[in-house]
């Protein structure tokens, strides 16, 4: 029973998936945080891209 035990307590391979598992659970906190802090001004730049790619649609001719 011991030597299961520090066997056990000496068994690394889980920890590389916990680490990017937590580095991932950052990433995502900071870019909830950045999407919440800038969200009127991206919510500008994405509504302007659509009224250009709408207008730019509007504009083009096809000539026969």
């Amino acid at each position: 029973m011991k030597c299961f035990l520090v066997q056990f307590l000496n068994n690394r391979s889980g920890q590389a998936l916990t680490e990017y598992a937590l580095i991932l659970a950052v990433i995502a906190i900071a870019v909830v945080a950045v999407m919440t802090l800038l969200g009127d001004q991206l919510q500008v730049v994405f509504q302007n891209v659509i009224d250009t790619l709408t207008g730019a649609g509007a504009e083009t001719e096809v000539v026969s």
